[in-house]
């Protein structure tokens, strides 16, 4: 069993692209990543993997495990095939701890995440907390008979009079908290045409992006409605005409991440016709090691 840390994106892009691609609508996230790496047309922020964390863990045949981390953000890992092997988890984290990475936490598939918070904890006495149960959902059909209200269009640049600020009540409702770069995101997001504006009468009243466009699926989120125009359906018309927008572009599937603990939501993309594929989530680390950075 051996842990390979690399360098250089292409060549984890190389190694990994067919395996995480076996489970495209599970592993959108680290796709996305690897391919922005693998292009190295975005070297800003957290988009130059020159700061980023990338690993693999394999036995003599093939890759057991897949891990990627763009600070600040969360690693991401996926077991091949979805087959979780508690010494390949070992390995990884041996190699994390003996490096001298620290990471803020992970996100994966549930059992994947919860068993490698586990050896932290059992090995290292590190204390974790899981901050978000989430359920990924893929949908390749919409349901004809969800209500159409209002328009949809492409955000321009005179919404950003209102967009900052449903960003940051976005960030509130899902974090709890506000980026202080909200602004920047909704000016990032409108300027390469993935963010939506469903407008009733001409009025603004719910948003949505298409992101994460890969091989056969994409990516619906960033769906707020703002409080004084919620409880009229306005969510649901939007996500259903977004995935539609999604599916008309030529991908064969959208995906969604829902928060588990909001029933609402993940009612709303189940009627639209989103299907559970596996659940997630999201764990945060209490950093106590000598020696990690």
């Amino acid at each position: 069993m051996r842990c390979t840390i690399y360098n250089d994106a292409k060549a984890f892009y190389t190694d990994t692209y067919d395996v995480l691609i076996r489970h495209e609508a599970q592993n959108v996230i680290p796709l996305g990543n690897i391919i922005i790496g693998n292009e190295g047309k975005d070297k800003t922020g957290r988009r130059d993997p020159v700061n980023w964390f990338m690993a693999t863990v394999s036995d003599d045949s093939r890759i057991l495990l897949t891990a990627v981390m763009t600070p600040p953000h969360n690693l991401t890992f996926y077991a091949t095939d979805n087959k979780n092997d508690d010494a390949a988890l070992q390995c990884l984290l041996e190699s994390i701890i003996n490096n001298g990475i620290r990471i803020p936490g992970i996100m994966a598939e549930k059992s994947l995440a919860e068993m490698f918070a586990q050896a932290c904890s059992l090995k290292y006495g590190m204390t974790y907390k899981i901050n978000k149960n989430q359920r990924i959902y893929e949908l390749s059909h919409v349901n004809k008979e969800i209500p159409s209200i209002g328009t949809v269009r492409l955000a321009t640049k005179n919404d950003m009079s209102f967009l900052p600020y449903w960003m940051k009540g976005f960030d509130s409702d899902c974090f709890g908290d506000s980026l202080a770069t909200s602004g920047n995101i909704s000016d990032y997001l409108y300027r390469i045409d993935r963010l939506y504006i469903l407008e009733d009468n001409g009025m603004p009243v719910t948003m949505a992006k298409i992101s994460r466009e890969l091989q056969a699926v994409c990516v619906v989120g960033l769906v707020y409605t703002p409080p004084y125009f919620r409880g009229k359906g306005y969510a649901t018309s939007c996500v259903a005409a977004v995935s539609q927008i999604g599916l008309d572009k030529g991908y064969k599937k959208c995906v969604l991440y829902t928060d588990l603990a909001n029933p609402t939501s993940n009612s709303i993309y189940m009627q639209i016709g989103y299907k559970p594929i596996c659940d997630s989530i999201e764990i945060k680390f209490n950093w106590r090691i000598s020696g990690a950075k």
